[in-house]
Order: C-alpha cells, then structure tokens, then sequence
C-alpha cells in the first residue's frame, strides 16, 4: 500500500505501510537475513555501488528488512524519511554528528537519558562541541543559552524519569529563530500519543528498544526528518560508521509495531489508574505524570499528547537522602510481579532507583539539578492485571 495516502488511520499504518513482498508473495514481511547481495553482472554492480541505480549491496548500508521498518516508522511520524540504527544512543549520535562539527554548540534540556547525558557533557567535548543544559520549561533559558555558534536544540519529553513536559512548539520557535536544528526524543510516548514533527520539530529520534518493540526483546533506534537531512546528512554518517540496525532486530520491530496502538492505549489506562492510587498513599511525597491534574506541565501535555504515557516516577517520604534510598529500596525489593530492571516499554512492568541505576553515572549534583532524588522510583507499567500491580507496590510502601 501507498503509505504516503494521509487517508490511511494510524493503526493501519502500523501495520501495513512500508511492507514490500518478494517474488514469492508473502502476506507477513520477510526476514532477509544476508550481509551482501548479488549482482547479474559486473556493470550492474558498478552501476549499484555508484548509486546509479536501485538496489541492494551490502546490508550496513541498506537491506529490505530494514527499509520496511524504516517506512512504516517515518509514516507513523508524519516524516519523509527514516534512519533505523542499533541502538537509541547510537542514533542520537547519529544525529548530533550529521548535524554539528568541531566549534558547534548544543543547547539540551537537563531532564534527560543519563547516557545522552553523558554523551552531551563527556563524548562530544572531545570532538569540539560544547553543550549548555537548561531547564526544559523555562523558555527565557533556552534564550539565554544561545551563543554565536549554537546550531542544535534538544528536547526529550516527557523526560525520564520525572515526566516533565516541555511546550515543543515553543522551544521549537526559538530554536529556528536562530537557525538551530531542533531534535525531539520521542521514546516515552511514540507517535501513538505524540507528532513532534507536527509540533515544530525537525528531527525526531527513538530508542525503538522500548515501545516501538514493546516486549524487551530487541535494541533499535531511529531518526526521523526531513529527506535532505536524513538521507544527505544521516545517512552517509550510517553508511560509514556503521551502527546499523540488523535485519533480525528490524523484522522484530516491525512486529512490535503492528500492536503499538492497542497496547499503549492499555499502558496508559493502567499508568494513570496507579498513579491516581499512588498520589493518595501516605508513604508517597509526591507522583510525577503527565496525566495527573497536579503535574506541573499538566496543560502542555493535555495540548501536546493524547495521554499521559506509560511511565510515572514518585517520590518516597524520608527525612535523610539515606533513609530515601532505604525506602525505595525496600519497595522495590518487595515487589514479586514487577520486574527490577532499568530497561522500560515492556509488556511486563518494571521498576528501578534511578538514582543508582540509569542515572548513576553522572554527578550527584548533577542528579539534584535534575530533581532525581535518593528516593525516587521510576515505574514502566506494563499490561498486567492493574491491581496486581498495585497489590505489588502495596507490599512495600505498607513498610
């Protein structure tokens, strides 16, 4: 089907734009599992390599599995092309090295992934690109932080872990009122609940190991953009360096995306029913998510996304940062159907400390200046039964 026909709803996007059938065909997409690719005939492998002509050669450059991944996402996010890579981190580096050279400057929110964290403050200094980290909802910030040189914003929103949201319209005028690229990290909602591009972005990035697969089975990551950014400055970069997502990883996403609708509709159902429950426990000081009436961005996400996501964050009571970490502890401990683990998008829920765990690498004042607190949890609710996992939490917070 023509997946370029904006007739098309988004569920049948998912599950059938960018499918391509081999000449024996077949209804379910085909896994190409080769590295290369033959030719006719010695000109007809000069004219590929020369890009002269249409075709495969070598699957770290292109390879069919992958495209049809790379097509049904780009048609999900309303963008006109689609680099898959190995990893979320792998295409953020992707993006940020197309985009930047030696003398470039980054303005990034502060709320965000502790690897792009580190990526940002530790990698790229190395390569002559200075980042300045503000905070996502002050927009005079975003102003104030721009410098001479500054060609890139930043933006993940909802921010892991605090959920905050930040007015993607608005920070995306600032940025083009410089001529800055502007990069969306889109994982937590996807383009079931959230458009960045429609909202101003330029660029929207995926770490489509989480919701995009959905059930922690494989790593991906992708960009979105324009054709000329994409495939004139990505693509090449890809090409060269090589982070290439494998065709395995690529059929499994496909997969994953046939079902992505129906089931953040039901991870958000149950995230805003535990958080609701949470925001009224007495051991909680405070829940972070965006579909909660007391988040503080409660009416950008009501005007940007179409729910609150999958992921909350709350805060334990305690009178010490030690006794904090003691008491996220023990409520992580006592859990028996959650699964303790960093990862997140799962059909399974998972909780982690992200103070210890996913943003345990950076500073502690770092981790203050980004509100991550000793006794903070960081909760992905999954597809279980609501109140299995709510009797899962009660176990601890009862402590």
């Amino acid at each position: 089907m023509d997946s370029s026909n904006n007739d098309f709803k988004f569920d049948t996007l998912a599950l059938r734009a960018g499918t391509t059938r081999s000449e024996f065909n077949e209804h379910s997409e085909a896994l190409f599992l080769t590295s290369s690719f033959c030719f006719n005939s010695a000109a007809e492998a000069a004219e590929r390599f020369a890009n002269a002509e249409d075709g495969y050669t070598y699957s770290r450059v292109t390879n069919p599995s992958v495209d049809m991944f790379q097509t049904r996402l780009a048609a999900l996010e309303g963008g006109e092309a689609c680099i898959a890579t190995g990893t979320g981190m792998s295409a953020t580096l992707a993006g940020v090295m197309a985009a930047l050279q030696a003398g470039d400057h980054l303005i990034s929110s502060q709320s965000i992934f502790g690897s792009t964290m580190q990526l940002f403050s530790a990698i790229l200094p190395k390569f002559g690109i200075t980042t300045t980290f503000v905070n996502s909802g002050d927009l005079d910030a975003w102003r104030r932080a721009i410098q001479p040189n500054t060609k890139m914003f930043f933006l993940e929103t909802p921010s892991n872990p605090l959920t905050e949201v930040a007015d993607i319209t608005a920070v995306g005028e600032i940025a083009h009122s410089v001529q800055a690229m502007f990069m969306v990290d889109n994982s937590f909602c996807t383009p079931v609940l959230q458009q960045p591009l429609k909202l101003g972005a330029d660029v929207v990035v995926h770490s489509a190991t989480k919701y995009l697969d959905g059930q922690g089975r494989v790593m991906g990551g992708a960009l979105v953009g324009s054709r000329a950014f994409v495939m004139e400055k990505v693509f090449p970069f890809v090409r060269t360096t090589g982070p290439t997502l494998s065709p395995f990883n690529a059929w499994v996403l496909l997969k994953g995306m046939e079902t992505l609708g129906v089931r953040i509709e039901r991870h958000t159902a149950n995230a805003l029913h535990l958080a609701r429950w949470l925001e009224t426990h007495p051991a909680v000081k405070r829940v972070f998510y965006p579909g909660l009436e007391s988040h503080p961005q409660y009416a950008i996400a009501q005007r940007q996304q179409k729910a609150g996501g999958a992921v909350l964050s709350f805060e334990l009571k305690g009178a010490t940062p030690q006794e904090q970490r003691a008491n996220a502890w023990r409520v992580i401990d006592q859990t028996q159907v959650c699964s303790i683990t960093a990862n997140l998008g799962d059909t399974r829920t998972t909780i982690t400390h992200p103070a210890s765990t996913t943003h345990g690498r950076i500073s502690p004042e770092a981790r203050a200046a980004a509100g991550i607190s000793e006794g903070l949890i960081r909760l992905a609710v999954g597809l279980e039964d609501v109140a299995d996992i709510q009797a899962d939490l009660t176990r601890g917070l009862a402590g």
